[in-house]
């Protein structure tokens, strides 16, 4: 799960800096915080070495996805909103969900330390790239988007709770949350805002 996180927001978080114009160092910077940032973040919480921090193929994993970022925006005439990027951010999300929901669990936290880990881990590494790219992290205020990682933690937990096997857990956050990710974005989901929900004016 963590593989697979790391390439696909490596390459989600370089196409944002491509599409923001920055050079090939930009990119690469944009890419790796997005790849990393959540789970350091989770490894801190559950007071372990950061895994980028422990081995270079993590690193290397992360600069393979931002290569790929590249190499879609040779091919490619707007890589950024091509399906190959929306269904990698989709897997990633969900990739990176799952794996948050599993140290988490291995950590031995509360079940609501479950999914708030989880959610960390997939979408903090999001949210640090938008403060590079000088914008507010878009998860704050459009987009059904963290959501998607809070219901695939909600169901690793419930999964926990009638005695589903780890692996099949796993697997259930995982299609939770990259399913709930792919329907949203088909059928633009969003979040009411609090004046949304105020009572019209006669």
């Amino acid at each position: 799960m963590n593989t697979i996180g790391l390439v696909a927001f490596a390459l989600v978080g370089s196409t944002k800096a491509i599409r923001e114009e920055f050079d090939l160092f930009g990119i690469t910077i944009v890419g790796l915080a997005m790849a990393f940032v959540g789970g350091a973040t989770r490894d801190v919480l559950v007071l372990r070495t950061p895994l980028a921090l422990q081995s270079p193929i993590e690193i290397a994993l992360g600069m393979l996805g931002v290569a790929l970022a590249i190499a879609l925006q040779v091919v490619l005439a707007s890589p950024d909103t091509h399906p190959i990027t929306l269904v990698s951010d989709a897997i990633g999300l969900a990739a990176f969900a799952t794996a948050g929901a599993i140290v988490a669990t291995e950590a031995g936290v509360s079940a609501f330390g479950v999914v708030a880990i989880a959610t960390i881990n997939a979408v903090g590494g999001g949210a640090f790239a938008d403060l590079l790219l000088d914008r507010a992290p878009f998860i704050l205020f459009e987009d059904f988007y963290a959501s998607c990682a809070v219901l695939g933690g909600l169901t690793y937990v419930v999964a926990g709770i009638v005695g589903v096997a780890g692996s099949t857990a796993a697997a259930l956050c995982a299609a939770v949350t990259v399913v709930t990710r792919l329907v949203a974005v088909t059928y633009g989901w969003e979040l009411p805002t609090a004046g949304e929900l105020e009572p019209p004016t006669r």
